[in-house]
């Protein structure tokens, strides 16, 4: 079965690929470098979209091997598959979740702004109006229940922030720290919540530095609070690139990215505007975002839950030189 071309312009599975270059007499091993859990998991076949990946690969005659990630070496002419790593420059890929159960991204680079969804024009036009108003609502509800259809806007700022606080990391427009200086800069009336991110290590002169702006800025709390209440009463969202600006999208809610990012097309960009320019633009913006929800997830994702999944998986690997059939 072959894949149909998608409605929508500029996707990444629109059309078959091309016999591969490479020579079918060559070795067909394929290495997983997994991490604990997810490879015993996939070595028992309880992983869906690892497991329609290998079936994918041992239908075109692949030798399947699951390794620990910590061994990441390979014999002559094996091919790679890392999870959420940056894989070898040759004959080697990396998935990623992407964001949600269960859409899958199967990437050259482990960087994200520079995956192709990234790269890709985002037309709301080209989007099938009803199918993508379903797929909102379902995700919603699946996601969050009903609290995306009880939002407000109650004053106030939300900025989820990640790790390494004082570092301004090349992917980003400056450190955290700096971001959130120009966030209570510009806050007006606003108050500004800010939350630490549950699995990253935080060194005691970065608490106390936030614990020192906070006493600086009457308008600024550290709170425990959870994501999915933020965004049900924020006015909007400001973080370098955290996901929960994407699980905004689902609330209505607008952001402002200080860093690159795969789902940057509906936010104000810092890079691209200035501190000033995303700002001024996130207060006035209004994007479609079931449009851009269904694009980005159903179709520049890999959705392992449809029958298509493996075709789709077969498409890309292609795309990418892999001998696949």
């Amino acid at each position: 079965m072959r894949v149909k071309p998608c409605r929508h312009k500029g996707g990444l599975f629109a059309t078959y690929p091309r016999p591969s270059v490479w020579s079918m007499t060559r070795p067909k091993t394929v290495r997983f470098h997994l991490p604990d859990g997810l490879r015993q998991s996939a070595e028992a076949g309880q992983h869906n979209f690892i497991s329609k990946l290998a079936m994918v690969l041992q239908r075109s005659g692949f030798r399947v091997i699951h390794d620990d990630e910590r061994r990441a070496s390979r014999e002559a002419g094996e091919w790679s598959v890392f999870h959420m790593r940056e894989p070898f420059p040759d004959r080697a890929v990396t998935i990623r979740r992407a964001y949600y159960y269960p859409f899958w991204q199967i990437e050259r680079t482990a960087q994200r702004w520079n995956w192709d969804v990234a790269r890709s024009a985002f037309d709301p036009n080209e989007v099938p109006r009803d199918d993508a108003q379903r797929f909102y609502r379902f995700w919603q509800n699946r996601l969050f229940g009903a609290a995306p259809k009880a939002t407000s806007r109650e004053g106030f700022i939300y900025v989820p922030l990640q790790g390494r606080l004082a570092d301004h990391r090349s992917f980003q427009s400056c450190s955290p720290f700096e971001m959130l200086e120009q966030v209570l800069e510009r806050a007006g009336v606003r108050r500004v919540v800010a939350t630490l991110h549950p699995n990253e290590s935080y060194s005691k002169d970065d608490l106390d530095r936030l614990d020192s702006m906070a006493r600086r800025h009457g308008s600024l709390s550290v709170s425990t609070a959870g994501m999915q209440d933020l965004l049900q009463r924020c006015d909007f969202v400001v973080t370098q690139n955290s996901s929960a600006a994407f699980a905004g999208y689902f609330f209505g809610k607008p952001s402002v990215l200080y860093a690159r990012i795969d789902f940057h097309h509906i936010a104000a960009s810092v890079e691209k505007l200035g501190t000033s320019g995303a700002f001024d633009a996130v207060e006035q913006m209004r994007p479609d975002y079931a449009a851009y929800l269904w694009w980005f997830l159903q179709h520049m994702s890999i959705n392992a839950g449809r029958p298509d999944a493996e075709d789709r998986i077969a498409v890309r690997l292609g795309g990418f030189g892999w001998p696949v059939s």
